[in-house]
């Protein structure tokens, strides 16, 4: 991983800049933006999802700073796919630009609408499908087909003077394909001939070898599952995998259940994929969760969202028991969704969840029930053989990823100079045939709270952890200015910090020590004070209990 911190120099005549601002070294939040003659063009927008680290966040955005001064230069943002991890912060985006044209497949712009409906957006969008060709300022597009867990995935070549750049979103080479539609090996070769300068991989299972299961392969184990279920057949998977929800509609109408749709996302997302005709539902297969309740067990199919374990999530409710759906003994909870790095163990602390309440929780660690949507290094290094890049650029991956496709890149004859392995900010020109690492932009994690963009700090994140980790005292002192002594004992008001009526004695005396040394240095404004009793309950509270609450002080003049 290079390590190069210098701000980039200034773009070469008839070079091609590309800038990392997310999904490198990471799974999620995928943005890359290419630099050519003054124009701006952006591939994928999507969001990365907290981990337990930073409590409230929502979700964490790219951090698009470097070239918001230029939003009027930027000519279109491309989609790959509908997952989140890649169009989850276009609306965003479009709060500061909202006529910036939105190119993608016709059900990744349907998701995305539905999604920008919630944020009063409407946006400039243009439909694309496989083999169309498309100009946008000084960028040339083609699309190519790409099989992922999600349909209508796109890759994407991009043609200037400086280079052809083939990008190929998040992809695999099932052979055999749920609605048929195959990785576009034919137009990756074709490319290959007329001459990749940049190959942009997806890295995600790069370190795993062969190549991945096809979906089909999913069949048996889900059918087992409905098959061997005396009660109800809960599924958690992502909100957009329509192959994977597919195959559970086919399984529950085969052994004569009805299914419910659970979870705002879950429920909007399957709305649209079912209107556009990606998901192929039997009349009168699905039913309102309001039903559920005045038909039995066994002809109870749910599907919610929650796989990953995230908090407010409809599973991880059922889990702890704060849903309006009660998981009971007997009942079957299926996991049909990946895990991803970082979040194992909110996901185990929900499968134990939900076996403390009888359920047998199926998931890919004991059955078949999941394949990924990547392609493993098998087909990495074939894509490779049939492409023969210039250069490469492992994207889409943490730093064991991007580093394993890189090893596989030069494996297989490309020199090792020319495979440069980035990390999110680093920036990438493209000049003369050859792409380098020239420099990095300024980013950070911007921070979704609630209503609030960018508000949330690493400081504040910090404080929060201190705040459930370590609790808070919050110290009301009523103070003589003139002398800078107690008039009387402070109060404490602490949760969170163990104690009872005899723990603050200690404290109370630290203060008294303190203010007199505050008086010996003629301190006496109310703030410097409040410092100095925040300070010393804080240093107070490590030396005795060895913890470090959060100390609010409150001085009020005697």
């Amino acid at each position: 991983m290079a390590r190069t911190s210098t701000p980039p120099p200034p773009l070469a005549p008839d070079a091609l800049r590309v800038v990392a601002l997310g999904g490198l070294g990471e799974i999620g939040r995928n943005m890359t933006v290419f630099e050519y003659d003054g124009k701006l063009l952006v591939v994928d927008c999507g969001v990365l999802f907290p981990e337990e680290h930073q409590p409230g966040v929502d979700v964490i955005l790219p951090d698009w700073s470097h070239f918001r001064a230029r939003l009027s230069d930027v000519v279109a943002v491309v989609l790959t796919h509908g997952h989140e991890d890649h169009i989850g912060a276009v609306p965003y985006l479009l709060r500061e630009r909202p006529d910036i044209p939105i190119i993608g497949s016709r059900l990744t712009l349907n998701l995305l609408k539905a999604k920008l409906v919630e944020h009063r957006i409407t946006p400039v969008i243009v439909e694309v499908t496989e083999g169309q060709l498309l100009a946008r300022g000084p960028f040339d597009l083609e699309f190519l087909a790409v099989n992922h867990s999600i349909p209508d995935s796109l890759a994407v070549a991009i043609r200037t003077s400086a280079g052809l750049v083939l990008h190929t979103g998040d992809f695999k080479m099932d052979q055999f394909p749920l609605d048929g539609r195959m990785t576009d090996l034919r137009g990756f070769a074709r490319l290959g001939e007329e001459g990749v300068d940049l190959f942009m991989v997806d890295s995600t299972n790069a370190d795993v070898p062969g190549f991945t299961t096809s979906e089909r392969e999913l069949a048996p184990a889900i059918d087992e599952v409905f098959r061997t279920t005396r009660r109800r057949v809960i599924v958690s998977s992502f909100a957009s995998h329509v192959h994977r929800i597919q195959q559970v509609l086919n399984a529950a109408h085969a052994h004569g259940r009805k299914v419910a749709f659970v979870g705002r996302s879950m429920v909007r997302n399957m709305a649209v994929a079912t209107e556009l005709g990606y998901l192929k539902v039997p009349a009168g297969l699905v039913v309102d969760v309001k039903r559920m309740d005045r038909m039995s067990p066994e002809q109870i199919t749910l599907v919610c969202t929650g796989s990953q374990g995230e908090p407010m999530a409809a599973l991880s409710r059922m889990a702890g028991g704060d849903h309006s759906i009660q998981v009971e003994e007997g009942d079957t909870v299926l996991l049909a969704s990946s895990l991803i790095p970082g979040n194992e163990n909110a996901i185990y602390r929900v499968i134990n969840g939900l076996t403390d309440r009888g359920a047998n929780v199926v998931h890919k660690g004991n059955a078949k029930v999941h394949v990924s949507g990547h392609a493993s290094a098998g087909e990495l290094v074939y894509c490779y053989n049939i492409v023969q890049p210039a250069n490469v650029l492992p994207v889409h991956g943490e730093a064991r990823h991007l580093r394993a496709n890189a090893e596989l890149a030069i494996k297989t004859g490309v020199h090792r100079d020319r495979v440069p392995i980035a990390a999110n900010g680093h920036v990438i020109d493209l000049h003369e045939g050859r792409a380098n690492i020239v420099g990095k932009v300024e980013i950070h994690n911007v921070y979704v709270d609630g209503q609030t963009v960018g508000g949330v700090t690493e400081d504040s994140l910090a404080q929060r952890r201190t705040l459930g980790e370590e609790g808070v005292i919050t110290v009301v002192a009523l103070v003589d200015l003139d002398t800078r002594q107690l008039a009387e004992p402070p109060d404490f008001i602490a949760h969170g910090f163990e104690h009872d009526a005899s723990t603050f004695r200690p404290a109370t005396a630290a203060i008294e020590k303190a203010l007199a040394n505050a008086a010996g240095r003629d301190v006496t404004d109310i703030a410097k004070l409040e410092q100095v009793i925040a300070r010393e309950v804080q240093n107070w509270a490590y030396r005795s209990h060895r913890r470090r609450p959060v100390v609010i002080p409150v001085v009020i003049e005697a």
